[in-house]
């Protein structure tokens, strides 16, 4: 079994909550944040078991940014900072 570290933004669009991991980039989304969370984690989960069963597990992760940490696992690229931020276009 091999460890898998992501980050999970959570964000509302329209009436539903989106939950989204930028490292695999695989989304989900629920009636509130925990729902989304749950189905993200799903999500996830399903995507791995997909990779590891057509055996591009290794591949798809470190074309994300995984890197091997030479025990088997792999140390996960991290968000390191999220903002909000607006820009004024002419229209």
């Amino acid at each position: 079994m091999v460890q898998i570290d992501y980050d999970m933004i959570v964000f509302r669009e329209g009436a539903s909550y989106v939950a989204y991991c930028p490292e695999l980039d695989v989304s989900s989304c629920g009636r509130d944040t925990d729902e989304a969370r749950a189905s993200l984690r799903t999500a996830v989960r399903l995507f791995v078991e997909e990779c590891t069963r057509l055996g591009t597990l290794n591949q798809v992760l470190q074309e994300a940014g995984y890197a091997p940490d030479g025990m088997g696992g792999y140390i996960s690229p991290r968000v390191i900072a999220t903002e909000s931020a607006s820009l004024a276009v002419e229209a």
